[in-house]
Order: C-alpha cells, then structure tokens, then sequence
C-alpha cells in the first residue's frame, strides 16, 4: 500500500461516544514520496555511527545508565512527571515529598528498561515481553490499579472526563487482542520489505491508536522503538532514546499522530519519527565523544591530587554511571572509605569537577556537572534549518 492510499480506520457508534478502529498494518508498504528516502538513508545512517561508536567507548555499560535514566525522566515528562534528571539519582528520602509520586514512576520505568532489554536475551519482542515490561512500570505506583501486565478489558479514552467529551477514543477492548496481535506480526514478517525504521515509525503509531492498556501506554509505545531496534541488531545497547526529542516537540508528536488518524496522514508521520532519529542518534554521537574528551582531560586533572589520584579515579568511576551522590547514603565503593570520599569530594569540587548543590553543612548533595551538563549543552543544538527540514505534518499542506 501506498502511504497515499492509507485509510487509517473506521469510527464505530458505542452508543453516546464512537470507537476509532484503526486499519491493520500488516502488509507491503510504499511512497511515492522522495523526501522519505533521503530521511531514511540520513536516519540510517545516523543511527549505524551512533552504534559504531559505542562499540568503541570503553566500559560502555557506565554511560549507558546515563541515557536510560535521561530517557526516563523524558518519556515520563511527556505524561505529566517533573521529576528532573538529578532527582532520579537521589534515593526516595531525598526527594521532596509531594514530589515523590513522580520520582518512582520514574524509577519503574528505569527498571523496565532494564527489565525488557535483559529479557531480549530470552524472549523475541513480543506481546508476552510488551505486557510483562508495562506490569513492572506500573507496579506500585499510580496506576497500580489499572491492571498493570494485561491488555485492557474496558474502555478507555485521551482528554476529556468520559468517552463522550473525549479528545480520541481507541478501539473498543473487544479488538485489542486482533490488533496486537497483527502489530506483532508485522514487526517480524519477513516476508514484505519495509525497512526497519519505517517499520517501527508504523508500529509505534499503531500502538498509541490502539492504546493497548489502561495506563502507561505512551511510556510503554516509546520504549517499543528501542526494543525492536535493539531485536533487529541496529543497536547493540540501548543508545538510542527518542523521548527528550519528543518532549521538546510534545505537541507536535501529538498532532503528527492525530492527523495520522484523522486526516490519513501517515506518511507525515513517518517522516517526523524519521527527523527524531536523525536528530536523535547524531546528538548521541555528540555525546560520546564529549564523554571520551571529557574522561581524557579529567585523566590528566587527577595527576594534581597525588596520592588521592588513585581513589578519585574510582570515584570518579562510579560518578560516570551515578553522576549524583548524597553524603546522608554515600556508596559502597571497594577501596574507598567513607571519609575518604567526603575528602575526595572536596577536591573534585575545588577542580571544578563537581558541584555542591545544596549548601549545607550537613547531608550534602554533589552534582557531575561536568558530565551531566554534556547533556544539557547538546540538547538544543540542532539548527532551525535540520529543524524546519524534518518537521513532521508541513510539507505540502
């Protein structure tokens, strides 16, 4: 099928509210559309140097719990959350009470990556892998309630306070099943050629219309792309997270799946998933190298501390992988004593290494800035010529 024949799907009466039952997507697909084939090429090969590079940066597995908790607090801000990336480094105590709700969702959703991407290992990405990743999002936090690890058996609906006044209403529970069913099947079959990236820009679209569970859905959608880049073998680690891309541009990933339903404009979809990878998995490239940049230039700060050089560097070790540590809960790090991380802290804030955030006197707060702030600096650094480029819904309207 021709994106440009695409129905997306039929509205069926409920009574006082109506249905949208979205067409199945397991078939053959093609455009007509030039623009998409130069995105695609960009997008792969954007997303072929990001792998290749962290194939390279050595004991990748410290920087990679970055980029999950990073991805966490994005895709979770997407659904209402204010928990900041320093706060999801700090254990329960340390946050703010009425903060403290948001803080474990994002935990959860910490813990379902690192649940879905070991269980990849197991299991192909599947609906069994999909319902026991959302049951551990969801597992005691708000929501719990909502049939965490099960496809909904009601219905449920976007904005407004029932499916009457509702923005969109997903289809009825009696189709879940089917449609995830057909989902999955065409996320393995091999037997019609759609690129991977094409692929996954389809499927994501077709999750969030199906909107499968009762809660957590947007967060569980998000975490599919990955999954199903990491099963097909374009990433090695789970590099690659859409969701602060997506977070920026919140409303118009919204209006881009909108008009996908609405106005049959899946191609306008495609093409806006293909400009977040692109711009995506080059900000990671960025990354990376700053990472290597940053650990080469920090190496030849340490030779200044003389015999502490050594338990900064394994300090500094953990930092990489943990970028926030509170004096009240200091970490069990092997070869360094409490006392001599409090000492050691000190000197890497006289380096400017990392920061003292709170100003006490007691249970004091130190921030990586250095590392952390590698994010922060890359984070708007797209130009507004590749922004307006890849801007999904405008071409030709």
């Amino acid at each position: 099928m021709d994106f440009k024949d695409y129905k997306a799907g039929t509205f069926k009466s409920q009574g006082d509210y109506k249905t949208f039952s979205p067409a199945v997507i397991n078939h053959t697909w093609n455009w007509s559309d030039p623009r998409i084939n130069v995105l695609l090429e960009e997008a792969n090969t954007a997303l072929g140097e990001l792998n290749a590079f962290s194939k390279i940066v050595p004991n990748i597995e410290l920087f990679i719990r970055m980029h999950v908790v990073k991805e966490a607090t994005d895709s979770s801000k997407i659904e209402g959350t204010k928990t900041e990336v320093d706060e999801a480094f700090l254990d329960r105590d340390s946050i703010d009470p009425d903060k403290q709700d948001d803080w474990e969702e994002v935990q959860n959703y910490i813990k379902a990556v690192d649940f879905s991407v070991s269980k990849l290992k197991e299991i192909p990405l599947s609906l069994r892998l999909l319902r026991d990743t959302h049951k551990v999002l969801m597992t005691g936090v708000r929501g719990r309630n909502k049939a965490p690890g099960e496809f909904r058996k009601v219905q449920n609906w976007i904005g407004g306070r029932s499916p009457a006044d509702a923005k969109f209403v997903p289809p009825s529970p009696d189709e879940v099943l089917d449609l995830m069913s057909d989902m999955e099947a065409f996320l393995h079959n091999e037997e019609i050629h759609v690129p991977h990236l094409v692929r996954i820009a389809i499927a994501h679209y077709q999750f969030e219309t199906i909107h499968p569970f009762l809660d957590g859905n947007g967060r569980t959608g998000r975490l599919l792309i990955t999954l199903y880049l990491i099963a097909k073998g374009m990433l090695d680690y789970p590099t690659l997270y859409l969701s602060d891309y997506l977070q920026k541009k919140r409303q118009e990933y919204f209006d881009n799946l909108n008009a996908a339903r609405a106005n049959n404009d899946l191609q306008y979809w495609v093409i806006f998933f293909l400009g977040a990878v692109i711009e995506t998995a080059r900000k990671g490239t960025r990354v990376f190298k700053s990472i290597l940049d940053l650990r080469a230039a920090l190496d030849s700060e340490l030779n200044s501390l003389g015999r502490r050089q050594a338990s900064a560097a394994l300090l500094l070790q953990y930092l990489f992988k943990n970028p926030v540590i509170s004096t009240a809960s200091l970490p069990a790090i092997e070869g360094i004593t409490d006392r001599t991380q409090r000492t050691v802290l000190k000197d890497l804030v006289g380096l400017g290494v990392i920061t003292e955030t709170t100003g006490f006197k007691r249970n004091k707060i130190y921030r990586f800035s250095r590392y952390l702030d590698l994010f922060e600096q890359l984070k708007d650094s797209t130009s507004e010529e590749d922004l307006t480029f890849h801007k999904g819904g405008t071409y030709g309207k």
